[in-house]
C-alpha cells in the first residue's frame, strides 16, 4: 500500500483548557460556607436524634408555602445569573445586563418573603424559644439568609461594574465568581427545604 493509499487520520478535536470557575477567593468563601452549614446540619441531625416527636410535631407548624416559594426564587435567581454568565461569554453585554438585573429583582424576594413567614410565625406563637426544633431552624435559615444577603450585595456590585462594561467575553471572572457563590448558597436552601418543611 503506497502513502497515497493510506487511509486519513481522523480529525482531532481542539483540547479545550480546564479552568476553574470565577477565582480561587470565592472558592475559599464556599468551602468556608459549606463547613459552616455542614456543622450546622450535624447539629440538626443530632437534635433531631434525640428529640424526634418534637422535629416531627414543629414541622407541621411550618408554611410549606413560604418554603416552596423561597425554594423557586432560589433557583428561578440562579437560572437568570446563569443566562447573564452566558450572555457575556458571547459578548451580548445588554442580555447579560438585563438578565442579571432579572436574577437581582427575583433575589430579592427571598428576604421579603422570609420576613412574611417570619410574621405568619409569629402571628401563631412560633418563635426560637418555641421548642428544640424551631430554634434549630430559626438558627439555620438565619445564617441562610445572611449569606443570600451577602449575596445580594455582591450582584449589586457586579452589576453596577457590568454596567459600565467592568466584564466582556475576555474577563468575566467577577460575574462567574458571583455565580458561583449565588449556586453553592442555593444548593444549601435545597438541602434545608425538605429538612425543614418536608421530612421533619
Amino acid at each position: 500500500m503506497t502513502a497515497a493509499t493510506l487511509p486519513a487520520e481522523p480529525p482531532t478535536c481542539p483540547e479545550i483548557p480546564r479552568r476553574i470557575p470565577g477565582n480561587k477567593g470565592i472558592w475559599a468563601g464556599i468551602t468556608c460556607e459549606f463547613i459552616e452549614f455542614g456543622v450546622l446540619f450535624a447539629v440538626y441531625f443530632i437534635a433531631r436524634a434525640h428529640f424526634p416527636q418534637a422535629f416531627h410535631d414543629g414541622a407541621q407548624r411550618l408554611s410549606v408555602t413560604a418554603g416552596t416559594a423561597i425554594t423557586l426564587l432560589m433557583i428561578t435567581s440562579s437560572y437568570c445569573i446563569a443566562c447573564s454568565v452566558n450572555a457575556i461569554r458571547q459578548d451580548k453585554h445588554r442580555q447579560a445586563v438585563i438578565w442579571l438585573v432579572a436574577g437581582l429583582v427575583v433575589a430579592l424576594g427571598y428576604p421579603l418573603t422570609k420576613a412574611l413567614e417570619i410574621g405568619w410565625n409569629l402571628a401563631h406563637g412560633i418563635n426560637g424559644e418555641s421548642g428544640i426544633f424551631f430554634t434549630v431552624y430559626y438558627y439555620l435559615t438565619f445564617t441562610h439568609l445572611v449569606h443570600a444577603t451577602w449575596g445580594i450585595l455582591g450582584i449589586l456590585w457586579v452589576l453596577a461594574r457590568l454596567s459600565f462594561r467592568g466584564y466582556s467575553s475576555a474577563d468575566y471572572a467577577g460575574l462567574e465568581a458571583l455565580a458561583s457563590y449565588w449556586h453553592a448558597t442555593d444548593i444549601i436552601w435545597l438541602v434545608i427545604f425538605p429538612l425543614f418543611y418536608v421530612l421533619a
